[in-house]
């Protein structure tokens, strides 16, 4: 289901979800401060445009809730609410459940990238 179910995606949305990723983490490239955060965002747009067949780990500290907290601010809210809204897009048919449930799981992630890892 990988292989077939990534090349489905990234014809049906994700080819969209990660230019969103990768557009945001240029954004945040353009600051020396942001380049960490940017950087981290094109880790995610990897996930974004080939989510199938992998995991998401959660886990950090006190460093990962501060950074998570800005980028909910400049950056996460609006990804987070571009994957929750296709992903409810996406369950309104039965087939589409297992895309609208990768959605989802980029939404999560759009809220609290910092300590987690893509496994």
């Amino acid at each position: 289901m990988g292989c077939v179910g990534n090349a489905i995606w990234f014809l049906l949305g994700g080819c969209v979800m990660g230019l969103s990723w990768l557009a945001v983490g240029i954004l945040w490239c353009v600051t020396v401060v942001g380049v960490p955060v940017g950087v981290q965002c094109f880790k995610f747009a990897e996930l974004a445009f080939f989510p199938f067949g992998k995991e998401i780990r959660y886990g950090g500290g006190a460093g990962s809730l501060l950074l998570n907290l800005l980028w909910l601010v400049f950056g996460g809210f609006a990804l987070a609410v571009e994957a929750a809204a296709v992903g409810a897009l996406f369950c309104m048919m039965v087939v589409g459940i297992p895309f609208g449930m990768q959605c989802f799981k980029i939404a999560k992630l759009a809220l609290m990238p910092f300590g987690s890892a893509v496994n």
